[in-house]
């Protein structure tokens, strides 16, 4: 059996506070950038954060701090650096003539991550353009150094082979890609229309806070879900049916904050499936310490694919998990204690109190999934009632039922 500690790739990590991004914030940033680079298969054994007006155009941190990190790896033998925001080529260029190892920054982890986790033809197609745009103009620094570089993370993928070095053939290489994208996009578009009028629930949500979990017990599928981050590539759809009503249900690739322009591009037909979905339910991982920043980062991309105006539902998960601080008064030493919220409790709370229905659960334990069900049935209802106004009367009498 294989030990994983032992075979988890050794990095560190490297961010800036700014006056746009302070200490808190930035710190808040690397704690997800070391989730990434565990998903990918590292292991992160120091944090460099340097206090800049912004980041410096030429080496993103100063040369006196760079010099200090390129002397802990070589005293500490690390051979992988991992920079937290998206480094310009000429930025890569000058770094990688002081440090001599593998420098990756936040687009080429998460494009790294997809790389590992992408299955289908389709979601590999995609993974695999949005790597092509991201290395074309990185093709110089990348070849210097793959003499150096002995695969690990960031290595999988277009840009390990001599051939992939040419600028004339990555850039026909995503000439094909975009046209074969464009092929399944068609047949895709055909698939959506195929499913006739039946109301389409999608979910959404920032990555890794239960969207396939939910997915599998809704559907009673087998969703593959795991606790990283973009466990779900591939878009899945399932057939759900509430009471009497039958709709489909849309599992979706997780959104992060600073998500790679290219990925956003190259997953459109992921995004279609949002933007033609009928009602959104975003999932909130309500015990994730930044989840009201997940919940503005997913809005953000919600609205820049014009999604945001769609009938949406907040399915605040894993209550089950989430714990707060309180003091026994009855204690003579008064301890602090942690403990759960109840459910009367939530709905007190102002997430009960925003513009769309609020539904808190947990879907691993299946908390609350009755309520769940009730709300998104009369959310479904709604809408299917405008589509098929002549079904009223199964309403009328699946009511009277009891049912």
């Amino acid at each position: 059996m294989i030990d994983r500690k032992k075979t988890l790739e050794k990095v560190i990590l490297v961010g800036v506070i700014t006056q746009e991004q302070n200490l808190e914030k930035s710190n808040e940033y690397l704690d997800e950038l070391e989730f990434l680079a565990f998903t990918a298969g590292g292991t992160v054994v120091k944090r460099f954060l340097q206090k800049m007006s912004k980041p410096d155009t030429k080496t993103y941190i100063g040369s006196g701090k760079l010099d200090e990190i390129a002397s802990y790896m070589l005293d500490n033998l690390i051979d992988t650096i991992i920079f937290d925001d998206e480094l310009s080529p000429s930025q890569g260029r000058n770094i990688e003539k002081v440090l001599d190892s593998k420098i990756l920054d936040r687009t080429n982890l998460i494009l790294d991550i997809f790389a590992q986790r992408a299955q289908t033809s389709y979601a590999k197609t995609q993974v695999e353009l949005a790597q092509c745009q991201y290395l074309l103009p990185r093709l110089t620094r990348l070849w210097t150094h793959l003499d150096k570089q002995k695969g690990g993370i960031g290595m999988r993928g277009p840009g390990e082979t001599e051939i992939e070095t040419d600028r004339r053939i990555i850039r026909d290489k995503i000439t094909l890609l975009n046209k074969k994208l464009k092929t399944i996009d068609k047949q895709m578009a055909v698939q959506r229309k195929n499913r006739g009028k039946m109301v389409r629930v999608a979910l959404v949500g920032y990555t890794n806070v239960g969207k396939s979990t939910l997915m599998n017990v809704i559907s009673k599928s087998d969703v593959f879900a795991e606790n990283k981050l973009f466990a779900t590539l591939d878009t899945t759809v399932r057939k759900v049916v509430i009471k009497n009503i039958p709709f489909l249900l849309t599992d979706t690739v997780g959104f992060i904050r600073k998500l790679p322009t290219q990925l956003v591009e190259s997953f459109k037909s992921t995004l279609d499936e949002v933007r033609e979905a009928d009602l959104l339910l975003h999932i909130v991982d309500i015990s994730h310490k930044n989840f009201e920043d997940h919940i503005a980062s997913v809005n953000a991309i919600l609205t820049d694919i014009k999604c945001n105006d769609k009938p949406t539902l907040m399915v605040f998960n894993k209550i089950d998990a989430y714990t707060h601080e309180t003091i026994d008064a009855d204690d003579l030493i008064t301890k602090k204690s942690k403990i759960h919220y109840t459910l009367d409790e939530w709905q007190n709370t102002w997430m009960n109190k925003t513009d769309n229905q609020a539904i808190f659960i947990s879907a691993l334990n299946k908390d609350n999934l009755e309520q769940f069900k009730e709300v998104a049935y009369e959310a479904v209802k709604t809408i299917h009632k405008t589509r098929f106004p002549y079904h009223d009367y199964l309403y009328q009498e699946y009511d009277e039922l009891g049912n």
